[in-house]
């Protein structure tokens, strides 16, 4: 299994869901009901996510989130998709814009 996606919002990840759901992408969601545990867990324990169940589908379902969260301006994603630098080839989580490792910007 892959991690895909998370948010605090939930009319971003009701989207990414609909996106999934028409593609027949398999997923399962984490910590959908935990939101009642914050305060009792740190929020990063309890905040949904979206995981692939199938890591196969990881480069179209990477696709799907980064086309719903495109900015019109400036053409980079604001989404929590973990990515990888093109210049060294790190991996990065998806709310960094620098790569912590040579930063270069995404």
């Amino acid at each position: 299994m892959k991690k895909l996606f998370s948010s605090q919002d939930a009319f971003e990840l009701q989207a990414v869901r609909s996106e999934l759901d028409a593609l027949s992408i398999p997923y399962m969601v984490k910590n959908e009901f935990a939101s009642g545990a914050i305060g009792e867990l740190p929020w990063q324990d309890s905040q949904v996510e979206l995981w692939l169940i199938d890591e196969s589908w990881y480069a179209r379902a990477s696709k799907v989130v980064e086309a719903l969260f495109l900015k019109a301006n400036d053409g980079v994603t604001s989404s929590g998709v973990d990515w990888f630098c093109q210049h060294c080839g790190e991996e990065n989580g998806g709310s960094f814009e620098i790569c912590w490792s040579c930063n270069k910007a995404r």
